[in-house]
């Protein structure tokens, strides 16, 4: 599986961006997509993830309200719209693709749980 993701760029604050990741390759293979942030000097933290069949979603605290997650099955492509923008939230994103199975009470929160990943996109805010 090959993720791309792009959208990325500099944004004042209080602006919004769509990022998008498409996936290629043996999508089959897998259940959830995620993206996850790296901010400078920092780890890399969760943001968001969606489930391919039913399109269960779920939000990071630090974002709800404010970045929503989506899909579009046909073009094997996850979205994260970004709203409200702040210097907080300038940082390399990633997406990833999950080959674990969903089943009811899964949450796709940690990094340890995807098994590919895009090559990142700097979302830079300023203030």
């Amino acid at each position: 599986v090959q993720l791309q993701a792009s959208g990325g760029g500099l944004v004042q604050a209080w602006g919004s961006l769509r990022l998008s990741c498409a996936a290629s390759g043996r999508t089959f293979s897998t259940y959830a997509m995620g993206w996850f942030r790296q901010a400078p000097g920092k780890e890399r933290e969760f943001v968001a993830w969606l489930e391919w069949s039913d399109g269960s979603t779920f939000h990071a605290d630090s974002v709800k309200g404010r970045f929503a997650i989506s899909r579009d099955n046909a073009r094997n492509t996850v979205y994260m719209h970004m709203n409200s923008l702040t210097p907080e939230d300038t940082a390399v994103y990633y997406c990833a693709a999950s080959g674990q199975p969903y089943y009811s009470g899964t949450y796709y929160h940690k990094e340890t749980q995807y098994d590919y990943w895009g090559q990142g996109t700097l979302v830079t805010v300023s203030s």
